[in-house]
């Protein structure tokens, strides 16, 4: 599936995108298209694979970058039919003459942006390009995307280790490697680009106190304290990581047939071959009695939650539910007229115990309650009473339901 270039280096197969068909359709009704992700997660394949014709400039490179810095009139002169402007965030002072330039030409689709920040690239799309640029996250691989061509993990053990970053499926290489050269060479350096970080070793072990707490409730005073940090710096951190796509606090849903509800977020790193990273596992095997399986799939399971959104250019729509008695649902999916459940579990056999704690919210929700929705590590699928239980493979059918709307 790879071919040798002219350099000796393999190239990357092309994996198709789910993305691909929002962002062409985006393309004909905004000037500005702007794809946004973590590192890594292919924005720049993707754009370029779906449009070809647009000259392709990336702003990390150091000349480019200081001939946007020093003449952005002159830059974007260069690009009379638009171009794919790659890592924009590098140079936000461009994005001012990017209004003009659009406001002027009044053609869609003319210029595409991508960034593996959101917080620069956000601030800068909201102060020069509002109502002129259409968004679109990109996170790495779906199960879907994987399965539809014939690269699904063996298990999910196996999915769960390597995670979903595309240069770890589209080309040999060793997980555990490339994800110490990941955090190394990408997340410090963006988090140091847009924080003084001073203390690099108490950041590398805040990174290892949000991988050990993925799937739990937030508490950013005992995060902070674990990691010898003040509240201040713990709450700027995360915000960080937030905004380049490696954490996600995922809210509580508030109804009114029962107001001891929780109000912490839930805290997910959102790729689950990162987390074991940070965790110290060093194989797949590892993962068979590790005490944190359950948050890891957990966490996949919210991260192809959100993929399936963004993938469709919508916002997240995913929530969870907890009282304070401890009664929980994982994941509640807001379809606007409903709500539906989704309870995660890894083990490879279906309790009653999972299926009880969605009938019981689902009897608590009354009307407002759409059918629930077990994900469990085993195999087979099957119906018990108004819940659907589906194996973890079953993320990987293009025609899944519970991730369909």
């Amino acid at each position: 599936m790879q071919v040798a270039t002219g350099d000796g280096y393999p190239e990357p197969m092309w994996i198709p995108r789910r993305a691909e068909r929002t962002l062409r359709q985006v393309a004909e009704g905004y000037p500005v298209v702007a794809l946004s992700g973590p590192r890594q997660s292919g924005k720049t394949t993707l754009s370029r694979v779906v449009f070809p014709d647009k000259p392709y400039v990336s702003l990390e490179d150091p000349d480019e970058r200081e001939f946007a810095t020093d003449d952005p009139r002159g830059f974007l002169a260069r690009f009379p039919d638009g171009a794919v402007i790659d890592e924009v965030q590098r140079c936000p002072a461009i994005l001012s003459y990017l209004q003009t330039r659009v406001d002027q030409d009044r053609r869609c689709g003319l210029f595409v942006l991508t960034g593996s920040s959101q917080m620069p690239l956000m601030t800068g799309i909201a102060q020069s390009l509002a109502g002129r640029v259409a968004l679109v996250p990109l996170l790495p691989f779906t199960l879907g995307e994987l399965a539809a061509v014939g690269r699904r993990p063996p298990s999910l053990d196996d999915l769960l280790f390597r995670g979903l970053y595309p240069p770890l499926h589209d080309r040999d290489l060793e997980a555990h490697r490339w994800y110490g050269n990941y955090v190394a060479t990408y997340l410090e350096r963006d988090v140091r680009q847009m924080v003084n970080v001073r203390d690099l070793a108490a950041f590398q072990r805040f990174l290892r106190m949000c991988a050990g707490r993925t799937g739990q409730l937030l508490n950013l005073s005992a995060l902070a304290g674990d990691c010898g940090i003040t509240h201040t710096t713990a709450r700027t951190w995360l915000s960080v990581l937030e905004a380049s796509f490696v954490v996600h606090l995922l809210p509580p849903h508030h109804r009114n047939f029962d107001k001891r509800l929780v109000k912490a977020p839930k805290l997910y790193v959102l790729d689950t071959g990162l987390a074991a990273w940070l965790l110290g596992i060093q194989a797949a095997q590892q993962l068979v009695l590790h005490p944190l399986r359950g948050a890891l799939m957990e966490s996949w399971v919210v991260g192809e939650a959100l993929k399936a959104r963004y993938n469709r250019g919508l916002s997240a729509n995913a929530f969870f539910w907890r009282d304070r008695a401890g009664h929980e649902v994982d994941i509640l999916l807001d379809r606007g007229d409903r709500l539906v459940p989704v309870e995660v579990k890894a083990g490879q056999t279906v309790t009653g115990e999972a299926v009880a704690a969605l009938d019981r919210w689902r009897a608590l929700a009354g009307d407002g309650a759409g059918t629930g929705w077990l994900v469990y590590g085993g195999q087979g699928a099957q119906r018990r009473g108004g819940c659907e239980v589906v194996p973890w493979t079953a993320l990987g059918d293009p025609d899944f339901a519970l991730f369909a709307e």
